[in-house]
């Protein structure tokens, strides 16, 4: 029996990671919702879109072309994106973005399309709640700001990208209120599904922990 799996948490939590080793030992296919709106912020950036600008958005959106590879390429309008799209600037960006309805919308939208056939760990702010409400497994995932803060200068400083610590951490702080307060799709937790705060966690015994949750439901 495969089903789908919902993994929702403020920023740098740790979704995307969980995710793809969930995936890896169940043999299922991640969709990195975040990637997606990270993608609609480069696509608005490269495009000179003015977001709040809702004629120029729904324009944008015409000509924005996803896809989540397999091997976790992010590819937009046949370019790979994967490492530009997790610049600090980009994040931001991402966040100011999701708050727009008409782009919700239209993510949402190809989240649901992708999800269809069953078989997927879908990762964002709002899946359990809007995207997925029916998804068999809900998870949130959590951390205190510190922890995440860490998480992301370690991540940067493997890819190569400075970064500083403080800064970090205030843009995550900051990140958090907006995602929790925006119009739309707010960020919370769904009713069913199960809090797991990772901040003392290793990645493995977050997986582990996930992985007896789902054991229980198939």
């Amino acid at each position: 029996m495969r089903i789908n799996i919902a993994i929702d948490g403020p920023s740098a939590s740790g979704k995307s990671t969980v995710s793809r080793e969930i995936c890896k030992r169940l043999n299922y296919i991640h969709l990195d919702t975040g990637a997606m709106y990270r993608c609609a912020a480069l696509h608005a950036k490269n495009t000179h879109t003015n977001i709040n600008d809702e004629k120029q958005l729904l324009n944008m959106l015409e000509t924005l072309e996803i896809d989540l590879t397999e091997d976790e390429k992010v590819i937009l309008n046949g370019e790979d994106v994967t490492d530009e799209i997790r610049t600090d600037e980009i994040s931001m960006a991402s966040s100011d973005i999701s708050t727009k309805k008409v782009v919700r919308e239209k993510l949402v939208e190809m989240q649901q399309k992708m999800a269809e056939n069953k078989g997927f760990v879908m990762d964002g702010r709002d899946i359990g709640t809007v995207v997925l409400p029916d998804a068999e497994v809900k998870i949130y995932l959590t951390a205190s700001a510190s922890a995440r803060a860490m998480r992301r200068f370690l991540e940067n400083q493997k890819r190569g990208i400075e970064s500083n610590l403080i800064t970090l951490k205030n843009e995550i702080v900051d990140r958090d209120y907006q995602d929790m307060h925006r119009k739309h799709s707010p960020l919370k937790q769904a009713e069913d599904a199960v809090l797991i705060d990772s901040s003392d966690m290793t990645i493995t015994e977050v997986v582990d922990e996930v992985m007896r949750i789902i054991s229980e439901k198939i």
